[in-house]
């Protein structure tokens, strides 16, 4: 792996009255793994938010390829190569499977080849069988596939996912736990995953980061994330 392709240093983010983030510091490497682990509300969505603009970041920067993007909507970010999938999918359920992916197309802007890559229904081929369905139709699995072959459809540089295994029956976990080394290993695509799943979190990424209370309080490479960590920091 070689430089940085994203680093946050000291950022901080106010939602209402709460200080979510405080001080943040991140280096993602250009076409690595970075894993966030943490219990529930230590900020971990809304870490993820801040990076893709959907989130004001009150103090601190965000460098993506050397440029500062703390100013950026969220659009511009994606056209410089963020792609990010959040909880929950949020794919348009009444809009077919081949809508949905054209919609990933937005962040290219125009003159720019609207083509779903192939690599897409190679990683998720039922999404190829199921292309005039309607996205609400689809299982919950088969919708968090579409939604992270949404996000390949713009070509990005790095990818953001947000619990992609969450609430998923176990075949379909293994499909995505599959894509996501794949396109890593594979495609050199760089990745950000928030995941509960800390076996799939040792296999999958290169480091980890431990978020509490909005702060990073331990890191790692993933080899270093032992059992008495994840007793600390991630169980109830």
């Amino acid at each position: 792996m070689s430089e940085s392709i994203l680093q946050l240093s000291g950022v901080h983010t106010d939602i209402a009255q709460y200080h979510i983030l405080q001080g943040v510091d991140l280096a993602v490497p250009r076409g690595g793994v970075t894993m966030l682990l943490g219990r529930n509300g230590v900020g971990k969505t809304s870490l993820l938010k801040a990076i893709v603009g959907q989130h004001h970041v009150s103090a601190g920067q965000i460098l993506w390829e050397d440029g500062d993007i703390g100013a950026l909507k969220p659009y511009e970010r994606a056209k410089r190569g963020i792609a990010y999938v959040p909880q929950g999918r949020e794919i348009f359920p009444l809009l077919t499977v081949r809508e949905n992916l054209e919609t990933g197309y937005a962040a290219l802007g125009r003159g720019v080849r609207q083509v779903v890559p192939d690599e897409v229904f190679e990683l998720f081929p039922v999404l190829k069988s199921m292309l005039s369905r309607r996205g609400g139709d689809l299982s919950g699995g088969q919708q968090q596939q579409l939604a992270i072959a949404r996000a390949l459809a713009m070509d990005p540089k790095i990818l953001i996912l947000d619990e992609p295994t969450e609430g998923i029956q176990p075949n379909i976990v293994k499909q995505i736990e599959e894509a996501i080394i794949r396109l890593n290993r594979e495609h050199g695509l760089g990745i950000i995953l928030v995941e509960q799943n800390v076996p799939f979190a040792r296999e999958a990424s290169d480091r980890f980061l431990v978020l509490d209370k909005g702060r990073v309080v331990m890191s790692g490479r993933s080899n270093e994330l032992t059992d008495s960590i994840v007793e600390e920091h991630l169980t109830f």
